[in-house]
């Protein structure tokens, strides 16, 4: 599905970042543009609401449109691995690529299989500020904010994480930072996620989602596409390490997974040279024109 306008601008943001090496930068054009002060306001509207007994029925209703979405969104979805989750006897953080607002149905599908009725997703505080529906899923589907408030990091966000954790939950944290539109190749991570689950000392399920061109056009700018699921074999902290020595190795076994599932799915070298071919089902203009 396609979400939001733009797309010709986005791909050239991504083009030009690919070439620079700048591979976890924002990309896209429509996103919230907030203060400092207002990013802290809202997370903490966000905390205090979540607290409130009115919160309950949004929250059931947001998780039941969720998981409609995510059946609609994954029905011809493949799986590839499941016999990884099988591994995976308590609460855990799930990565993956991050490439469509849509691209969480992947993981609460993966959630799903391994018996899980919630999944909940680490988002930044950028996007509580969106209205309309995105902005209800944001407000009430399962999420957890961050934000570059230290100290509510150090104390309110790892209590929040801590605790979906423990009670054996999976929760959604995209390591790759920014959303790159329908962008084929897994990029380098970012440390978080991996800090956090070796400080909650839960592992981490490792997927991979590949994304297949299907021969019909969705769009006269793309055509559409289909999912390929891998969930890749689970990363445990090791208990001999500190919470910073596993979060480095931990980031880069998942890095080597994601890389060597992506050669394998593609048949071909994981490299940041842009080609059309990155941005799955588009069809670039001087294409589009030669169909006409």
């Amino acid at each position: 599905m396609i979400i939001g306008e733009n797309k010709e601008q986005v791909i050239e943001n991504i083009k030009t970042c690919a070439e620079r090496g700048e591979l976890n930068e924002k990309v896209e054009v429509d996103d919230p543009n907030i203060s400092d002060a207002r990013k802290q306001k809202l997370v903490k509207k966000y905390v205090k609401r979540a607290g409130k007994w009115r919160y309950k029925p949004n929250n059931y209703l947001a998780r039941m449109l969720a998981w409609y979405i995510t059946a609609r969104e994954n029905k011809d979805t493949e799986f590839v691995g499941l016999e990884n989750l099988e591994k995976v006897s308590s609460g855990a953080v799930i990565t993956c690529n991050h490439f469509n607002p849509l691209d969480n149905t992947a993981a609460r599908s993966v959630a799903k299989k391994a018996g899980h009725k919630r999944l909940y997703i680490v988002c930044q505080d950028t996007n509580y500020a969106m209205k309309g529906m995105v902005g209800f899923f944001m407000h009430y589907a399962d999420t957890i904010p961050i934000t570059d408030d230290g100290a509510y990091m150090e104390h309110v966000f790892i209590r929040i994480l801590n605790k979906r954790l423990s009670d054996g939950n999976f929760v959604l944290i995209y390591p790759e930072q920014e959303m790159w539109y329908n962008y084929r190749k897994p990029r380098p991570l970012k440390r978080g996620a991996y800090y956090y689950a070796a400080r909650c000392n839960v592992p981490v399920v490792s997927c991979f989602v590949e994304i297949r061109d299907l021969p019909e056009q969705e769009s006269e700018e793309f055509y559409r596409t289909k999912y390929v699921i891998h969930v890749l074999p689970p990363i445990y902290p090791d208990p001999d390490k500190t919470v910073r020595e596993n979060s480095f190795d931990m980031m880069e076994r998942d890095y080597q997974q994601k890389k060597a599932a992506y050669e394998e799915a593609y048949g071909e070298e994981l490299t940041y040279e842009f080609r059309d071919e990155d941005i799955a089902g588009w069809i670039p203009k001087e294409q589009r024109q030669q169909m006409a």
